[in-house]
């Protein structure tokens, strides 16, 4: 029985997958926006969303709770800073996850995994219009 087995294997030893999932949370932090498999994407959304909501609450421990993830101290800025104001409002769901479809070589489902309300994606929607 799979009685409260939260977190998916992604067929990694325990150190790979931590160090890979701590990875992606990095870059989607830094670039806000990343393209991964689903199950990966599925993962890493849930480590995102427990920094940002470190970053809402604030203060020196959840720094440090952070910085066990997220080992860049300009990134570390940006969420206790720039995504913090950002998402001040919103309870929750900062990430969504958009299926893009087959890889060609091995037909894995691929997602594009980005933060909700980023700028780069209203500016272009700005400039469509």
């Amino acid at each position: 029985m799979r009685h409260r087995v939260g977190h998916r294997k992604l067929q990694k030893n325990t150190s790979h997958r931590l160090a890979m999932l701590d990875n992606m949370v990095t870059s989607l932090l830094e670039h806000e926006a990343i393209k991964t498999t689903v199950p990966k994407a599925k993962e890493a959304r849930r480590l995102a969303e427990r920094i940002i909501t470190l970053g809402k609450r604030g203060g020196l421990a959840n720094v440090r709770l952070a910085e066990r993830t997220v080992r860049s101290r300009a990134i570390l800025q940006k969420v206790f800073g720039e995504l913090k104001d950002r998402y001040a409002g919103r309870p929750g769901g900062y990430t969504r996850i958009i299926r893009l479809g087959h890889r060609t070589g091995d037909a894995a489902e691929m997602a594009l995994l980005e933060l909700v309300d980023r700028p780069a994606k209203a500016e272009a929607t700005e400039k469509k219009e």
